[in-house]
């Protein structure tokens, strides 16, 4: 369903804070969002926690079961997608106080530098780094409306990217999809937060993929 990313030709057009440690700088393609080793041992710990199930069959979900897209929840006036923006990218130009213009993105998952305009928006899409239909098949087709919206619209589970890679990543999980090696390490961290976060299980691949990008921090 999902390959290596760091195969895709780059022509083509929680609860837990991760933190960069003041002696880390990243190396060129990494990013700079990288975990302290505190978020590290929590993830490792909150992983050994989560509980391993199959995938359910995915029966009767749509995108509209997780409420509003993007919507306000945390009552800041901006809307959930330009908060992320704002926060993913640098050089931000903005339209008023919300509304991002323009901007500078080191695409996260394969290293990619993009140069964002809100005329072609698309290219820097928002990822729900926990899929919401693998969320759906884990369990949260049994959720109530309100956590479902909150979950798809938690900052702690959105991430702006690159339009190829999220296209690609669809609604994998990490034991199908692996963003670029240098990245792996913090996608797990973020990946487990949102997970313990929400009391979702996970699959034996899955949990096994994560527990291999949580040995390279």
């Amino acid at each position: 369903m999902a390959g290596l990313l760091l195969a895709v030709p780059l022509t083509t057009g929680c609860e837990a804070t991760l933190g960069l440690s003041e002696t880390d700088s990243p190396a060129p393609g990494e990013s700079a969002d990288k975990p302290g080793s505190r978020d590290v041992k929590r993830a490792r710990a909150a992983l050994s926690g989560l509980r391993i199930a199959s995938e359910g069959d995915g029966d009767g979900y749509e995108r509209a079961k997780f409420g509003t897209r993007w919507k306000d929840i945390d009552r800041n006036g901006c809307d959930q997608r330009n908060d992320v923006l704002a926060r993913d990218l640098s050089d931000v130009g903005k339209r008023g106080d919300c509304v991002v213009m323009s901007g500078r993105l080191r695409d996260p998952y394969s290293g990619k530098e993009i140069t964002f305009a809100k005329k072609d928006a698309a290219e820097v899409q928002i990822d729900h780094i926990y899929p919401l239909a693998l969320a759906w098949r884990m369990g949260a087709s049994r959720w109530s409306d309100d956590k479902r919206e909150r979950f798809a619209n938690d900052h702690d589970n959105l991430l702006a990217v690159w339009g190829v890679p999220n296209r690609q990543k669809s609604d994998s999980g990490p034991g199908e999809w692996k963003p670029q090696k240098s990245y792996q390490c913090t996608y797990a961290v973020k990946y487990v937060t949102v997970a313990d976060k929400y009391s979702l299980a996970v699959t034996r691949d899955d949990h096994r993929a994560l527990q291999d990008f949580l040995g390279r921090c």
